[in-house]
């Protein structure tokens, strides 16, 4: 094992940004250890092998308190130092509020808050210690408004956003850097997981994940607090959207997000 080597540590690393984001780490000289609860992350890592020495692929739950700290107990059990760590795992769940289980939206608020809050405390203590390390959190430029039905993601998106914001001002002068990575709609698999693809935005354009991958990456070795990342659209709807007021955007988000409405492109 070459140890001189920095490691990267993605989590939903097995498709989308999270796969592009680890391939992008692999690119530029890191060694990775990538996690995913499912089964296509065995084949992620033998992908992500072709480009790096070592690739190290773990299976957990970050839902559950048991899963986040086997992630936690895998890194340290390399006793590498650890040049980069990417809280990017997420999941959704649309449709109304009060129509969704109780478990379903627990489990968001789980592996979108939870788990990286648990990852943060434990892995952030291990770099600010070698005083040295990068971490990326992974949040949306759902963060800024209000989301009728999709409220319990956008509220994690913007805990994300405050606690990425938050701990990279308390890291100052540790040697320890926080980027927070606001992507738009994204092609990835989360509108099917999320059981969006009857709304407006589950049928809108998406940006490239490697595209918001590689700009994610750049922003984050620069030491920038945050990269609205994907295409012009998207970077270019973001800064609109600052414009509106509250209640604006919580109608607008209701148009993209409430089941049944037409698929014409926003």
């Amino acid at each position: 094992m070459n140890t001189a080597r920095p490691l990267a540590v993605v989590t939903g690393a097995s498709s989308g940004i999270g796969f592009e984001l680890a391939r992008e780490f692999a690119l530029h000289g890191h060694d990775l250890l990538v996690n995913a609860e499912d089964a296509a992350l065995d084949a992620a890592a033998e992908r992500l092998a072709v480009h790096t020495e070592q690739v190290r692929a773990v299976r957990a739950d970050l839902a559950t308190f048991d899963g986040a700290e086997t992630l936690v107990q895998e890194v340290r059990a390399g006793k590498r130092r650890i040049g980069a760590v990417v809280l990017n795992a997420g999941i959704g769940r649309g449709g109304a509020f009060l129509d969704t289980d109780l478990a379903d939206l627990a489990r968001v608020i789980d592996v979108n808050i939870v788990s990286t809050v648990h990852l943060a405390r434990r892995l952030l203590e291990d770099m600010r210690d070698q005083g040295e390390g990068r971490l990326l959190i992974t949040s949306s430029v759902a963060a800024g408004m209000p989301g009728p039905f999709h409220a319990v993601y956008n509220a994690s998106k913007a805990f994300l956003h405050s606690l990425g914001l938050a701990l990279r001002t308390e890291l100052e002068g540790t040697g320890v850097t926080v980027t927070v990575l606001l992507p738009g709609p994204t092609d990835t698999h989360f509108f099917v997981r999320a059981g969006l693809l009857n709304t407006r935005i589950g049928r809108s354009r998406k940006d490239d994940p490697g595209v918001v991958a590689r700009q994610a990456y750049e922003a984050l070795m620069a030491g920038r607090a945050q990269v609205v990342a994907g295409s012009l659209r998207t970077r270019g709807q973001e800064l609109a959207a600052h414009a509106l007021p509250v209640r604006a955007k919580a109608a607008l988000h209701r148009r993209m997000a409430e089941p049944g409405r037409s698929s014409s492109h926003l």
